[in-house]
């Protein structure tokens, strides 16, 4: 694996030059340091047009994650902290997207189970029936 890439999984590996990095000012109070740095970033992949995921792997995050992802940070006060916070919530994005759901198994209700259930509904009825007024 190259430096310059970043592993989503064992299989997926990006490049860091597929990862689009705009800066801009964050929001809320900050006094001269925020009002002059350009800390918030934002992470944006292109999944269509990326060269690490195969036909497959794109067709799945881009109907569960659309066709671009985006990241954003503004958590600290540093630049390059609010790149790699970003950059971390981008890769998390796509192996969530890339991950396989596991079919599911319908499964019937033990023996057990069943009895148990109507154990409790024959209980429950007779404690309605002893709540009613004695017949005439």
């Amino acid at each position: 694996m190259a430096a310059d890439s970043i592993r989503v999984t064992r299989s997926v590996s990006i490049p860091r030059s597929e990862i689009e990095l705009r800066f801009s000012r964050s929001s809320g109070p900050g006094g001269q340091h925020a009002q002059k740095s350009d800390t918030r970033v934002e992470a944006v992949f292109d999944v269509e047009r990326s060269a690490a995921l195969t036909e497959t792997q794109k067709r799945r995050v881009v109907a569960r994650a659309g066709p671009v992802l985006r990241a954003v940070a503004q958590d600290e006060r540093s630049q390059w902290r609010n790149r790699e916070l970003a950059t971390e919530r981008l890769v998390e994005g796509l192996r969530e997207a890339l991950r396989v759901p596991r079919p599911r198994r319908p499964t019937k209700p033990t023996r057990a189970s069943k009895e148990k259930r109507l154990e409790g509904k024959r209980r429950r009825s007779d404690v309605k029936r002893l709540r009613r007024p004695p017949p005439d």
